[in-house]
């Protein structure tokens, strides 16, 4: 399980995550709304390691990830995909791939051992890496260099990449940002197959409302960096205070009994 608890950062005298605490248990798909500025992000980088909280902890399956930097918080089971992707773009798909299932497990490689049992291992990674492609139907394109891959399939190899990382959290910042309505469907079908996993926690920043509601089993609310709602979709989507402060709907103010407002001949 993943949890914060009074997770702060401040700049200066802006508080830009205000003592948030809550927990992401494995099986679930949290969507992270709120408006623009509300601190989505800021309370990511918080949770992967990108920024140093200011106050509050962060614990990952009882365990304080305090003073720890991003690499090893991946290690220990977060994993985290960014607004921008996040990609080696000279090397081929798979070499990507291959690095991120190199770095997630013990083998020769790590050891240096002899060149026999480095090959051997070096074979092994790549036979786990081409199942992670192929997962991702991404094969055909494993000797294609990043650069030259059109956004959708850079942001689905992102994905690949977090896969092989084989963690207990999913983090997506906005994956569908900058994506054609084409484009789109392909990213969110992989996140639908990894909420099939209940051993996994995924956490999603989307500011695409039909896509919260199909994908989210729970929603939290961040406004001027607090918590400010948290529940069943369809409860907090419809809360007036959501309304007005995500989704810029005014609030429906009283009628006036007829003579109120009004001069009135006697």
């Amino acid at each position: 399980m993943l949890e914060t608890r009074q997770l702060t950062v401040r700049f200066g005298g802006h508080v830009a995550v205000n003592a948030v605490s809550c927990a992401f248990r494995p099986g679930t798909l949290t969507a992270i709304v709120g408006p623009n500025g509300a601190g989505k992000t800021t309370y990511f980088n918080l949770i992967s390691g990108q920024l140093k909280a200011s106050s509050g902890e962060v614990f990952l399956n009882g365990n304080s990830l305090a003073g720890m930097t991003p690499s090893a918080r991946t290690r220990a089971g977060l994993g985290r995909a960014f607004q921008l992707t996040n990609l080696f773009p000279n090397l081929s798909v798979l070499e990507n791939v291959r690095l991120a299932v190199q770095a997630a497990r013990a083998g020769a490689h790590l050891r240096g051992l002899n060149l026999w049992s480095i090959w051997s291992d070096h074979k092994a990674l790549t036979s786990l890496a081409e199942e992670v492609l192929e997962a991702v139907a991404m094969n055909d394109k494993r000797r294609t260099p990043v650069a030259g891959l059109p956004h959708g399939d850079q942001r689905k190899l992102e994905v690949a990449l977090l896969m092989a990382l084989e963690p207990d959290v999913f983090m997506f910042d906005e994956p569908t940002a900058g994506m054609s309505a084409d484009e789109a469907p392909v990213i969110l079908n992989l996140i639908r197959k990894l909420k099939d996993d209940k051993r996994k926690t995924i956490l999603l920043v989307e500011h695409k409302m039909d896509v919260v509601r199909e994908l989210a089993d729970r929603i939290i609310v961040l406004h001027n960096g607090a918590l400010v709602a948290d529940g069943d979709p369809a409860e907090v989507i419809a809360s007036p205070m959501v309304q007005e402060a995500y989704l810029g709907v005014a609030p429906v103010q009283p009628s006036l009994p007829p003579r109120w407002g009004r001069s009135e001949k006697p």
